[in-house]
């Protein structure tokens, strides 16, 4: 589907996996709401957070406990590290993760790299061949209707895709927001994609070894603690 991966079908649906998510979701909102504060009518990175936790279900308790943390004065401090990696075949990655250990996070995916003899580039060695955008999908509108409220929004975006009766919006990561906000204006609609990401200004097929090396990468990849989010030009599909 584009630029775009099935990112939700790819996800494991073991229960390690679904801990994990639910704990990588629970440092979020905790550090978003520590940041910007407890409601949602003054968070707006808080409020979409917690709509995104939602639709991944993730249980309520588990959001409440990550806020009320917040108000009773607990600290905590969380962190976004970014690793940027050249893998087998061409391929490249940019791991995200959230931690309050970065010693530990690193130690961790050196681990992994060199059981599978990856190697990590520096700052920016990747993540110029890749694009920091929001992505929103959704249907019920036509392309000219989205087009036509975007444009009186006076919202400029990067590209849009229509398939399946499914909108693709891709734009600046500040404007995600604003862009939701233009399209409810016109109809009630259930954002089926609601993504910051980075995406791949190209991709690679891989094969043979590579490819298996490359889905070994990646599931060790996940099973480190600290890992929130993989980011790929690999074509999977």
């Amino acid at each position: 589907m584009g630029r775009f991966p099935n990112i939700a079908a790819s996800k494991q649906k073991t229960g390690a996996a679904r801990g994990k998510l639910y704990s990588m979701y629970a440092k979020e909102i905790y550090q978003v709401a520590k940041n910007g504060g407890v409601t949602l009518e003054g968070n707006l990175a808080l409020k979409r957070l917690i709509e995104k936790a939602k639709k991944e279900q993730v249980p309520s308790d588990i959001i409440k406990r990550a806020i009320d943390k917040v108000n009773s004065g607990i600290d905590e401090s969380y962190e976004n590290t970014k690793y940027e990696l050249f893998g087998p075949g061409g391929s490249t990655l940019i791991v995200d993760c959230l931690t309050d250990n970065v010693n530990r996070t690193i130690s961790s995916i050196r681990a992994v790299l060199n059981k599978v003899k990856v190697k990590m580039g520096g700052v920016n060695s990747v993540s110029y061949m890749y694009d920091n955008l929001c992505i929103v999908g959704f249907k019920g509108l036509t392309e000219e209707e989205v087009m036509d409220t975007l444009i009186n929004h006076d919202i400029d975006i990067t590209d849009i895709e229509h398939e399946n009766d499914l909108i693709i919006i891709y734009g600046n990561p500040s404007d995600l927001h604003k862009i939701k906000e233009a399209i409810l204006s016109v109809k009630e609609v259930n954002f089926e994609i609601d993504e910051i990401a980075m995406l791949p200004k190209d991709k690679v097929k891989l094969a043979g070894e590579d490819l298996e090396l490359f889905n070994k990468l990646l599931t060790m990849l996940d099973e480190v603690e600290d890992v929130f989010h993989i980011y790929h030009n690999v074509d999977l599909d």
